[in-house]
């Protein structure tokens, strides 16, 4: 029998929605994630949301839950943004507030990641492609932890950081142009969305 290109892509559909629906929910979900156009440095998501938690504008929440942070807007609104959280080891939550903010951020990995991992470099420049805090950080409190950009846009909706909060480049810098020093940070494994 022969087959025109049109006929096999639509078999090739059939099937993969045929084998989709025996498959386990999200297994199905990443058989279509194939045909998405994966993250880049350019990518953002940030996105207007309504928002009606009890918190002040200016405010950020951050949703481990939703893998999302909400720049807090008047009005019952936000600024989404999608985040990485952090792995299982370095689950965490609490309130802290915007102790310092920098632009091409350098990096010094921990003692701990260090060891976890002997093959991270001790340092690497502000600006370096393979920074891992990407355009812009913005510190939490006395803390390691940070709200930051990524050199891997890939890990932005997983549990991929050693308890810091990834955020795309572009959405980072937007969000960096937004707060000042002392903004109230409030993290949750409470969902909002």
């Amino acid at each position: 029998m022969h087959f025109t290109r049109l006929t096999r892509a639509a078999l090739f559909l059939v099937a993969a929605t045929a084998l989709s629906s025996m498959l386990p929910v999200q297994a199905s979900a990443g058989l279509f994630d194939l045909f998405k156009p994966k993250p880049n440095a350019n990518s953002s998501g940030k996105q207007l949301v309504a928002f009606t938690a009890d918190a002040n504008p200016g405010t950020i929440v951050v949703s481990f839950a939703d893998r999302k942070l909400y720049y807090v807007l008047p009005n019952g609104r936000a600024i989404s943004y999608p985040i990485a959280g952090p792995k299982d080891s370095a689950r965490w939550s609490g309130v802290l507030f915007v102790s310092s903010k920098r632009v091409n951020p350098t990096w010094t990995p921990t003692p701990d990641m260090r060891r976890e991992n002997p093959t991270l470099p001790a340092y690497v420049p502000g600006g370096h492609p393979l920074n891992p805090l990407g355009a812009r950080a913005l510190y939490l409190g006395s803390s390691t932890y940070r709200i930051h950009g990524t050199d891997a846009p890939w890990t932005i909706g997983q549990d991929a950081s050693s308890g810091c909060i990834r955020m795309f480049n572009n959405d980072v810098i937007d969000l960096y142009d937004r707060v000042g020093i002392g903004t109230r940070v409030v993290v949750t494994w409470q969902t909002f969305s």
